[in-house]
């Protein structure tokens, strides 16, 4: 049965909403019918090829849905069940995983090389990230979903998938923010609107949020920021005056530019830590010299999927949603339809809102 999606033909063409052909899911196999799915820079990244991706592909990584059909052998979700994709499975046997770091998993991307689908005139389709989201229906390895948290509305937990748990993550996995630090948020898109959400449960005593668009204030202001600084050549001396002129304990960098990671490592305090989520390309160079690491003594640190275990972290992210503590309705400031992904694009590039949702 054909269904439309949202083709990359190769990388730096534009998108073509077009129909393709899915086949019925094999062994191991599960067929989702989309409910949505969230535009995230990562797709950016991948049609311009700052990241790499086998080409044609479908994009979209972040979704959720209801599965149609299971393959043989798959036993923990049946046809009826809401399910979050998950981009990134781990395999459980390479070293990373044998150290819990699944978010590192060597295997994680394996299936993003396969053949999933074809296009109506029969051109071999790549699912973009494993889990091929920008399709009114997917066909993903069973290990690539995850069963919706009870409480979490279907087109909401499309957001868990990538943006919540990359912001989320990056605050209490990987930067650890406790109880009554300071923290600062580079970049107010859906994955700093995360961050901000996450920084606020975490009880940071000032959120500062910087952007490079003063219209993003109130969105950051609803996420939990407590100040807003309009990125500049001054911005860590306003952060260093709006924290007694020490800087934040954690800066976290969400736009992947040499820039910000550069001037979120600058906000810190000393002995400070700087996490960078954002993903740049390798001509965004960021230098360093021998002396300051030394004198600061601050932390400098990546952060993969923000370090987080989907089937561990999803029931917990749907605690705070139960409780009212994570608002994933906040993140979204546009919901569109398959065709509004190409400006949706646009947007990113021009800096403006937070997520896009696709909802189909």
């Amino acid at each position: 049965m054909a269904v439309r999606a949202a083709v990359l033909p190769a990388v730096g063409s534009p998108l073509e909403i077009t129909g393709i052909d899915l086949p019925d899911p094999g062994p191991g196999q599960v067929r989702v019918r989309l409910a949505a799915a969230g535009v995230c820079h990562s797709d950016l990244s991948l049609s311009n090829g700052t990241m790499r991706v086998p080409v044609p592909a479908v994009l979209g990584h972040e979704g959720a849905g209801t599965v149609v059909a299971v393959g043989e052998g798959v036993g923990h979700v049946a046809p009826g069940d809401g399910v979050v994709l998950n981009w990134a499975p781990s395999c459980g046997t390479c070293h990373a995983c044998s150290l819990g770091e699944v978010w590192l998993c060597a295997n994680a991307l394996n299936g993003a090389a396969d053949v999933y689908a074809r296009t109506t005139e029969g051109t071999d389709l790549h699912p973009g990230l494993n889990v091929a989201a920008f399709a009114e229906e997917t066909v993903v390895s069973a290990a690539c979903v995850l069963p919706v948290p009870d409480g979490v509305p279907l087109t909401d937990a499309a957001l868990l998938g990538c943006a919540v748990l990359t912001g989320y993550g990056a605050v209490h996995h990987s930067a650890r923010v406790r109880q009554g630090e300071t923290v600062a948020v580079f970049g107010v898109g859906g994955v700093g609107l995360a961050a901000l959400q996450a920084a606020r449960i975490a009880g940071a005593s000032k959120i500062v949020a910087v952007d490079v668009s003063a219209e993003k204030e109130e969105l950051a202001r609803t996420a939990g920021a407590t100040d807003y600084v309009l990125a500049s050549e001054n911005t860590a001396r306003e952060i260093r005056a709006l924290t007694g002129k020490q800087g934040v304990d954690v800066a976290v960098e969400c736009a992947g530019r040499a820039v910000s990671i550069r001037t979120a490592w600058d906000s810190t305090r000393r002995g400070g830590r700087t996490t960078v989520v954002g993903i740049g390309g390798k001509d965004q160079q960021v230098t360093f010299n021998a002396l300051e690491i030394f004198h600061w003594g601050r932390t400098l640190t990546g952060c993969v999927y923000g370090n987080s275990n989907p089937a561990e972290d999803l029931p917990v992210l749907a605690d705070h949603v139960r409780a009212g503590r994570l608002d994933l309705t906040a993140l979204v400031t546009e919901r569109i339809s398959l065709d509004g992904i190409p400006a949706a694009f646009e947007n990113m590039l021009a800096g403006k809102g937070g997520r896009a949702l696709v909802v189909f």
